[in-house]
C-alpha cells in the first residue's frame, strides 16, 4: 500500500488509488470495489443463513421451507441489523467485532481440539472422522477436483470460491478516516492479518486433511464390514460431501456453530461498515454526479446514512439469490481486479519515482508490485474470461465516463507526473530530430491580449494550429502586475481557453512597452524545437491618429519578426478586432488589434521551385534588417476582470451577465454586428471563395495557411482562388500554365488560376485617396526615422511601389469583393528606406473596404514540398 506521511481520509482503496493514479482509475475502481463489497456482504449473510438452516434442521424445524427461501428471509432481517448497527457509529460497530472475534477464536480452539482429541462415537467415525492418521493424511494429500452442483470443478473455480474469505485486508484502509493514526495502524494490522489468516488457514487444512477422509456413507453399519467409503459417488458424509464436518470434527459441535456465524457476521459488518463511507468518499469529490447526493454526511462523524440506505438494497438484491456458490466467483473477479490495480498504482509511482515517491516500508520492491498485478490479471481469466471481460469493461465505461466529465481535481497522481516526465522526454527527443520541410507546421504566437477582448484572433489562430501545431497566446501589458492579479488572470485564461475548446498555451508579460514586450516574446516564446514561426498581428486601425511612438512601435514589431526570421501576418476585419471595452476589459492589451503566430521549427531556408511569374520583393534581402528600437503602445487588461465567460455561452444573446471570481457585472447591448465578428471563425461558412493573391517568394506560406483553413469543417464550403502577378503582358497564358503546373506540383486544390497584370498606372480617384490619407503625415523637409512623417523625397522615390500597391486595390475590388477571405502576400517593409506611415498607407490601400483579410508573408522557409 502506497502510504503518505499526512492523515488518510475516508474512502479506503478509492482513495489510495485516485490519489496515486488519479481520479478516472481511483473512481471506477472505487465503484467496482464497492460493489464487490457489498455483494461480500451478501455472500457472507448467506453464509450464516445456511448455517442455521442447518442446526434448525436438525432439530426438524424450519421457517418456511427449511432451504433458500429460510436463508433469504433470515438474511434480510440480519443485514438490516447490521446496517442499523454501523449507522449507530464506529464504537458500536467496534464492540459488537470484539464480541464476534472472541467466538471465533473460540471456535476455532474447538475445532482444533477436536481433530487432535479423534472420533468419540461411531456415529462420528461414519461421517467420516478418523482422528489424525497417517494414512488419511496421505490420501488427502493430492488434489481430487470432481463434478458438483452443475460444474466441473477445477483448481481456479474452487479458488474462486475461497478467494472471498481472504478479501479482509483492506478492511483497515476501507474505514481510514476513523483510525486515530491510519498511517501506522494500517500496515501493522494488514500484516497481523495477513499473518494470522495464513497461519489459521493451513492449520485447518491440514488438521481437516488428516482428521477426515473425503467420502464417507454416514452409515454406521458400514463400519462392521469396513465398506464405508463404497458409497461414491452418492456419499452423503466426508470431507467433500457434508459441509458441516467441522461441527462434526470439533470437541463441541454448537460452539463451531457460534463461531461459523461470528465469521461470516463480522464480515459483513466490516463489508457494510466500509462501502457507505467508499460512496461518500466518491460523493465528495463529485466524480460521478450521481454519487453527489450521497456525500452529505451526518453528526459529528459525519455518518453516511443516505450510503446505508443504497448499501442495504444493493446487498438485500444479492442476497435473494440465495446460493453461496454462485455468488463467489461473482465477486472474486471485481476484488482481484481491485487488488490489480492497487498493484499497478505501486508499480507506477515507483517508476515514475516522483519527489513525493517516498515509500516508508524497507523491503518494499517495484517488480513484485508489477509481478502481483500481472499474477492477479492472469488469475481473473483463469478463473472466468467472460466475467473478466465484463468486468474490464465494466471499470473502462467508468474510466471513460472520468475522462469526459474532466473533473477539475488536482491531487498529485503518478499519472500527472508520467505526463510531465514524458512530455519532458519529448520535447528533449524533438531537438535532436532534424527539421524538414514535409513536416513543417505553422507554430502561431498569438499577441492579442486578454483572448476574450479579441476573440477572431485568437479563433483564426486555432483555426490553423488546431489539432496540428502550437499556439501560444501573448500578453503585454504596461502595467505592473501583482502576483494575485496575474495568477488570477492566466487561470481565467486557461479556462477561457478551456471552455472555448482552444488547445494553446498563455503567457503575460507586464511592467514592459508594447515593443519591448513582442521582442522579447519573439525570443522566448517556446521551448526548444516547440518555438513560434509565424507572427500574427491584427491590423492597426487606428495608424492615423494615433500616438507616434504606437505606430512606430507596430512598425518596428514587423522588422524584429523578419529579423528573427519568424514570418509574419497580420489580419483585418471591416469593423475591427478589438473588443475590450464591450467586454468590460479595464485596460487594452496593445495598441493595435494583435494576433502572433508560432514561429515553426520547419524546414531547410530553401527557395520554392519557381517560374519567372514567382518573383521576390525588389531589393529585398532578409539579412539587411537590423533592429530597432520602439515606444510602446497602450496596456493590457486587468487579470482578473476579464470577461472570459461571454463567448462560450452568449454568442446568440444581445445581453450577458459576466461572472468571474471577484466581479459581477452587466454586459450592456452587444450589437448584432459586433457578435458576428467576434463568432465569424466559429461559424459555418457559406459556400463560397478564399482568394490567395501569391504575389512574392516567401518560402510558400502565402498558400499553406489558406490551404489549412479550407481543410476544416467550418470552411469545407469555400474554394481556393489563385491569383498571381505577370511580368510580360504578352506571356500571361504561358505564365498560367507555368504556376498550374507548380500547384499541381505541390499537390493544392483550387478552383481556377489567374495571372494578373499591374503595368498600368492606377485610376486617378485611387490616386486622390491614397494621397488623402498621407495629408496629416506628409512633409517636405528631411525626416528621422523617429519622426511620423513622410518626406516627399521619399514619396517620389517610391511613386513606382505606391501605384503597385495602388493597382492591387483596384485588382482586389474587381475580383474579390465577394470573397470569404483574402490572403496576400505581403509587402516587404524595407528598414531605413520606408517609413511607418508610407507602408501603412500601402496597408490601408491593400485591405479598406474588402472582406476578412490576411496579410502573409514567410520567412523564406521552405514550407511546401513536392513529395509526400
Amino acid at each position: 500500500i502506497r502510504l503518505r506521511s499526512y492523515k488518510f481520509f475516508s474512502g479506503g482503496i478509492y482513495y489510495i488509488i485516485s490519489r496515486s493514479l488519479g481520479p478516472e482509475f481511483g473512481a471506477s475502481v472505487g465503484i467496482v470495489f464497492a460493489f464487490a463489497n457489498a455483494v461480500s456482504a451478501s455472500m457472507n449473510t448467506i453464509g450464516f443463513c445456511n448455517s442455521l438452516s442447518d442446526l434448525l434442521s436438525t432439530y426438524d424445524l424450519k421457517i418456511i421451507d427449511g432451504g433458500i427461501n429460510d436463508a433469504r428471509v433470515v438474511g434480510l432481517v440480519a443485514i438490516f441489523v447490521m446496517i442499523l448497527i454501523c449507522a449507530v457509529g464506529m464504537e458500536w460497530e467496534s464492540k459488537a467485532q470484539n464480541f464476534l472475534i472472541v467466538a471465533i477464536a473460540a471456535a476455532m480452539v474447538d475445532f482444533l481440539v477436536g481433530a487432535i482429541i479423534g472420533p468419540r462415537s461411531d456415529e462420528q467415525q461414519a461421517k467420516g472422522v478418523t482422528g489424525f492418521n497417517a494414512t488419511t493424511f496421505e490420501n488427502n494429500w493430492g488434489p481430487e477436483f470432481r463434478y458438483s452442483e452443475g460444474m466441473d470443478y477445477d483448481f481456479f473455480q474452487v479458488f474462486a470460491i475461497f478467494f472471498p474469505s481472504v478479501t479482509g485486508i483492506q478492511a483497515g484502509a476501507n474505514i481510514s478516516g476513523d483510525l486515530k493514526d491510519p498511517a501506522s495502524a494500517i500496515p501493522k494490522g494488514t500484516f497481523l492479518a495477513l499473518v494470522l489468516s495464513m497461519t489459521s488457514y493451513a492449520v485447518f487444512v491440514l488438521f481437516a486433511g488428516a482428521a477426515a477422509i473425503r467420502d464417507a456413507s454416514g452409515n454406521v453399519a458400514d463400519l462392521a464390514f469396513r465398506n464405508l467409503t463404497d458409497c461414491a459417488p452418492d456419499c452423503s458424509s466426508g470431507l467433500f460431501n457434508n459441509y458441516q464436518m467441522m461441527e462434526i470434527i470439533s470437541a463441541w459441535g454448537p460452539l463451531i456453530y457460534v463461531g461459523c456465524w461470528a465469521a461470516t457476521l463480522s464480515t459483513a459488518l466490516t463489508n457494510l461498515l466500509s462501502v457507505p463511507r467508499l460512496i461518500q468518499a466518491l460523493g465528495i469529490d463529485r466524480i460521478y454526479p450521481g454519487l453527489i447526493f450521497f456525500s452529505k454526511g451526518y453528526g459529528k462523524a459525519g455518518e453516511p446514512y443516505r450510503g446505508y440506505v443504497l448499501t442495504f438494497l444493493v446487498s438485500a438484491a444479492f442476497l435473494l439469490i440465495g446460493e453461496l456458490n454462485a455468488i463467489a466467483p461473482l465477486i472474486s473477479n471485481f476484488y482481484l481486479a481491485s487488488y490489480a490495480l492497487i498493484n499497478f498504482c505501486t508499480f507506477h509511482a515507483a517508476l515514475i519515482k516522483p519527489l513525493g515517491w517516498r515509500p516508508t516500508f524497507k523491503y518494499y520492491n517495484t517488480w513484485l508490485s508489477l509481478a502481483g498485478f500481472i499474477i492477479c490479471v492472469v488469475i481473473m481469466f483463469l478463473i472466468n474470461w467472460k466475467s473478466s471481460l465484463i468486468t474490464f469493461s465494466v471499470i473502462l465505461a467508468l474510466y471513460l465516463l472520468v475522462v469526459y466529465r474532466k473533473p477539475d481535481v488536482n491531487w498529485g497522481s503518478s499519472t500527472q507526473a508520467q505526463t510531465y516526465k514524458t512530455a519532458l522526454t519529448t520535447a528533449h527527443r524533438l531537438i535532436n530530430i532534424g527539421e524538414h520541410v514535409k513536416n513543417y507546421k505553422p507554430q502561431i504566437l498569438a499577441l492579442c491580449g486578454s483572448p476574450s477582448s479579441r476573440p477572431a484572433l485568437v479563433d483564426f489562430a486555432n483555426m490553423i494550429t488546431k489539432n496540428n501545431s502550437l499556439l501560444v497566446v501573448g500578453d503585454i501589458t504596461e502595467a505592473r502586475l501583482q502576483h494575485r492579479v496575474r495568477s488570477a488572470r492566466i487561470k481565467n485564461v486557461y479556462s477561457w481557453l478551456r471552455i472555448n475548446k482552444i488547445k494553446g498555451f498563455y503567457t503575460i508579460l507586464d511592467n514592459t512597452q508594447f515593443e519591448n514586450g513582442a521582442k522579447a516574446l519573439l525570443q522566448t516564446a517556446g521551448i526548444g524545437k516547440l518555438s513560434p514561426n509565424v507572427i500574427m498581428m491584427g491590423y492597426k486601425n487606428d495608424w492615423r491618429t494615433c500616438n507616434k511612438n504606437e505606430l512606430l512601435g507596430y512598425f518596428n514589431v514587423l522588422h524584429a519578426a523578419f529579423d528573427h526570421r519568424v514570418a509574419v501576418t497580420i489580419l483585418r476585419l471591416k469593423d475591427g478586432l478589438d473588443y475590450s471595452k464591450l467586454m468590460g476589459d479595464e485596460f487594452q492589451n496593445s495598441p493595435t488589434d494583435v494576433t502572433l503566430t508560432h514561429p515553426s521549427s520547419g524546414a531547410d531556408l530553401r527557395s520554392l521551385p519557381t517560374g519567372s511569374m514567382m518573383h521576390a520583393d525588389s531589393n529585398l534581402s532578409l539579412a539587411d534588417l537590423g533592429k530597432q528600437e520602439t515606444v510602446t503602445p497602450r496596456n493590457t487588461i486587468n487579470g482578473v476582470k476579464n470577461g472570459h465567460s461571454l463567448l462560450n455561452s452568449m454568442f446568440n444573446k444581445k445581453h450577458a451577465r459576466i461572472t468571474d471570481s471577484t466581479t459581477t457585472r452587466d454586459v450592456h447591448h452587444i450589437p448584432n454586428f459586433a457578435m458576428e465578428n467576434m463568432t465569424l471563425f466559429r461559424n459555418k461558412q457559406n459556400k463560397g471563395n478564399i482568394d490567395v493573391w501569391w504575389l512574392y517568394d516567401d518560402g510558400g506560406l502565402t498558400m499553406l495557411l489558406p490551404y489549412i483553413i479550407s481543410t476544416r469543417q467550418n470552411w469545407a464550403n469555400c474554394k481556393l482562388r489563385v491569383f498571381a502577378l505577370s511580368t510580360n503582358k504578352n506571356e500571361i497564358e504561358e505564365e498560367e500554365k507555368s504556376m498550374a503546373f507548380l500547384l499541381s506540383k505541390f499537390r493544392l486544390q483550387y478552383s481556377s488560376l489567374k495571372i494578373v497584370s499591374i503595368s498600368d498606372k492606377p485610376q486617378d480617384s485611387t490616386i486622390k485617396f491614397f494621397n488623402d490619407m498621407l495629408n496629416d503625415f506628409r512633409t517636405s523637409e528631411e525626416v528621422d526615422e523617429s519622426e511620423c512623417k513622410v518626406s516627399e523625397a521619399e514619396i517620389a522615390a517610391l511613386q513606382d511601389k505606391t501605384y503597385r500597391q495602388l493597382r492591387l486595390r483596384e485588382l482586389l475590388l474587381e475580383n474579390s469583393s465577394d470573397a470569404n477571405l483574402i490572403v496576400m502576400s505581403l509587402p516587404m517593409p524595407r528598414k531605413g528606406k520606408l517609413s511607418a506611415p508610407l507602408y501603412m498607407a500601402w496597408l490601408e490601400a491593400l485591405t479598406r473596404d474588402l472582406p476578412p483579410y490576411l496579410l502573409v508573408r514567410g520567412n523564406q522557409q521552405s514550407v511546401l514540398t513536392f513529395y509526400s
